[in-house]
């Protein structure tokens, strides 16, 4: 995977985060708690190892109980509430990237989509990836 650099910020610059990475997954996620944090019909997100991942700004979260029955948390800019990056509970050593929050989103590439049955029928990607009807097993 891309082990290029990886920077990004919030809509209004309060909040600047970056990564030599690895990527360890590239995924595009369509549970129903994803669409409802991003108001959208899906998050493209990638993971990054917790120890090299850096942050600066007025971060706020939001915690709710996800799938694995831990805390997800959500980051967001206490500024402008720009969805950033997740520090899952159930995942303690790594962050979760919200792409759309990337510098440059280009560097994100997919390999998977999850929770395709919560996928509405308008968010199916043209990319021809492998779909999983929920959280593949690790």
């Amino acid at each position: 995977m891309e082990s290029a650099r990886l920077t990004g910020r919030c809509l209004c610059g309060a909040v600047h985060y970056g990564s030599p990475g690895p990527v360890l997954f590239s995924i595009v996620c369509h549970c129903r708690d994803c669409q409802r944090a991003s108001g959208s019909g899906g998050v493209p997100v990638l993971g990054v190892p917790k120890p090299s991942f850096i942050c600066q700004g007025p971060v706020k979260q939001s915690r709710i109980i996800g799938g694995s029955g831990l805390p997800a948390v959500r980051n967001f800019c206490g500024d402008c509430g720009s969805l950033l990056f997740g520090t899952p509970e159930s995942a303690p050593e790594m962050v979760t990237i919200y792409v759309g929050s990337l510098d440059d989103p280009a560097l994100f590439s997919p390999t998977a989509v999850l929770f395709v049955g919560q996928r509405p029928p308008w968010a199916k990607l043209a990319t021809p990836l492998t779909e999983h009807e929920t959280l593949p097993e690790h």
